[in-house]
């Protein structure tokens, strides 16, 4: 889903206040504009197809790492 990096923080503070964990708000945090289809069209035309098929796997793993991470100790 595209955010707008303004309206980021507001949308998760909606969420949170849903019931949200905080684990799960840091991983949308940090994968979300790196997985919006406009950046990863972008980087496509950069870096080609395999390469970002790696980069985009690589940030859902370590965005959802990170998430559990912090919603384990932190959340």
């Amino acid at each position: 889903m595209y955010f707008a990096t303004l309206t980021e923080v507001p949308i998760l503070q909606g969420l949170i206040g849903s019931g949200m964990g905080k684990g799960p708000a840091l991983a949308l945090l940090l994968a979300g504009p790196a997985l919006s289809l406009p950046n990863m069209l972008v980087i496509r035309s950069v870096l080609g197809t395999r390469k970002t098929i790696v980069f985009v796997s690589l940030v859902i793993a370590m965005a959802t790492l990170s998430g559990v991470i912090f919603g384990t100790f932190f959340g």
